[in-house]
Formats: C-alpha cells, structure tokens, sequence
C-alpha cells in the first residue's frame, strides 16, 4: 500500500513518531506540500493523508489510485467530499483529540483578557515594580470571573469541557446550539443565539465551519453585546467577520477579544485586527499541545487500520 502524507510537519514537528504509519505500507511523508506539487506526489498513493493541504475536485480525479483520505484534523472543509463519494473514496477525520487542550486555550486567552499577566511581567522586566512608590500597582483593570456569564456558541464536546471549567471558575454558563437540547452539562441554560450575545460577559465560539456558521459574528449582532464583554474564538477564523470585529473593538461596541484563529492563515499583515491592542492572537495552537498531537497520531493509525479491516470509523463522507 502506498501512503502520502502531504503536510506531516504541524502534526510531528520531531518530537513524535511516524512508525505506526510507516509499518503499514510504503509511506512517504513531507512536511508541506504547495499546491503545484500536490498531484506529483501523490499521483501513485492508495492512501493520502493531510491536515491543511487542499484536496479539490480538480486534484481528486487526476490521482487514478487514491481509495482513502485520512483528514489529520478535526475539520475537513480542504476536502471535496462530493468528489470522493463519486469515487468512492472513504474519508476520514479526527474528531476527539483536543477537546482538553482547545478548552484551555480558551480560558488562556479569557485569564490573559482578564488578568494581562504578560504584559504585567514585561512591566516587572522593565524596572517598573523596583520603582514603584507602592508595593503594588496594575496598568490593566483586573476582572475577576466568578459571577459574569459566559456564553458559550457551540456545545459539542469542546463547548462542552470549556463549560465545566467555566463551572468551576464560578461562572454562569448559557449555550446556543441549535443540534442539542438539552443541555449536555448541568447547570447550563441553553438560550437562542441573540439572548447569548445580549447576556454574556464573555462569547466563546466553539462550532465547526458551514455555510450557516461561516460570518455568524458580524456587525449587526456585534451591536447587540455589552460594551464590556469579551469575544474568544478557537474554532475556525470565518466564523467572524475580521472587519467588523475590528471595528467593534476600535469603537469600544466591545471590551477585547481572543483569537487563536483568522478568517485567512497564515494570517497577513493587512488584517485589521493586527495593531489592535485589546485583540490578541496567536497562530491557531489551541489544538497543539504534545499530548493531543499524540492522540491524533494514535487516531489516524487507528481509522485507516479499520478501514483496512472493512469497519471503516470516523468516516466523514
């Protein structure tokens, strides 16, 4: 069996091993893959594995051999899936590997909104605490959780965990999802999407990318959050409307916001919430910790060995 995996690098920078793959068949791994490059390597695979590497219509069909699309991800809007059903070609994702670490994310970014330790340390760094005329001082106003309301735009499995922990910080949590009721998570009310943004001290998006989702926050309901509230967002960029976001956050509409995730990545210098200095971002890592990785690793062995077994898991297609 021929294997191509098209993009391995953000998987495995190193510190895993792709032995479990490698001992199922001739297996030829490149850390990236451009897109002129994509047929070329993998025009003789079986098997073809990728993360963010686009599969289109137009690249299925000239890989005569392809039987098998291992998604090394969660999401698997890269893939043509109409194209692979016409062929017959199974298509798999990983769907449960970073629930703990997207969660964590999360709340990084909220305690960082809420907290600013970063930034205070940088000010400690810089002598500012050695000559202070108190023993203490804050730039930021310091927020404390307990008490506000999160609100929580998806409660799967992620929306799920990142309620818990809300939980325990003392929270109350509301969720809109319109594919669960009830909620999932005692203690959680489920309420429609306007009533989320109306009431929530914090908004956290945790859906996956459809043409429903896609834009889901923009300038007209961005109106209808308090001036005081938080926007985070770990599940896919185009779920909000970079634009308007910005202009929310310029305008004071709302308080800041976290994002691990942009409508275009890698992010360009041009996107306007760059220079924002109550937006901050970092580089769509939420999923990345080694332990998930691991579990990725683990799953995607896992599905391609069950489909070899004629009890194919997984299957998005």
């Amino acid at each position: 069996m021929n294997i191509v995996v098209l993009d391995g690098y953000t998987l495995n920078p190193g510190d895993l091993s792709w032995d479990a793959l490698e001992a199922m068949g001739e297996c030829e791994i490149y850390d990236r893959t451009p897109p002129e490059l994509v047929v070329e390597r993998a025009k003789d695979a079986e098997v073809v594995m990728t993360n963010k590497t686009v599969l289109h219509r137009g690249v299925i069909e000239q890989l005569p051999k392809l039987r098998y699309v291992g998604e090394l991800a969660t999401g698997f809007n890269n893939i043509d899936l109409r194209a692979t059903r016409e062929r017959d070609i199974a298509v798999t994702n990983i769907p449960t590997y970073a629930t703990p670490t997207v969660a964590q994310m999360t709340f990084a970014h909220l305690l960082n909104l809420c907290q600013h330790v970063a930034e205070h340390a940088e000010t400690v760094r810089a002598g500012k605490w050695a000559a202070s005329p108190d023993f203490c001082y804050w730039d930021f106003p310091l927020i404390e959780l307990s008490g506000l309301t999160m609100g929580l735009v998806g409660i799967g499995r992620i929306g799920s965990a990142t309620a818990r922990l809300a939980l325990a910080f003392d929270m109350k949590v509301l969720a809109s999802d319109p594919y669960v009721s009830p909620s999932p998570v005692p203690g959680v009310e489920m309420v429609d999407y306007e009533t989320l943004l109306r009431e929530s001290d914090v908004v956290s998006f945790h859906v996956p990318l459809t043409e429903v989702t896609t834009n889901m926050l923009n300038a007209t309901n961005l109106r209808l959050m308090k001036p005081t509230a938080f926007v985070i967002n770990t599940s896919r960029g185009p779920v909000i409307n970079n634009r308007d976001l910005a202009e929310a956050l310029n305008s004071g509409q709302i308080a800041g916001a976290g994002l691990d995730v942009l409508e275009t990545e890698p992010m360009t210098m041009d996107n306007p919430l760059v220079t924002i200095t109550n937006c901050y971002i970092t580089p769509h890592i939420a999923w990345a910790a080694r332990a998930a990785r691991a579990r990725l690793m683990v799953t995607a062995v896992d599905n391609l060995k069950a489909w070899l077994a004629g009890s194919p898991t997984n299957v998005v297609n």
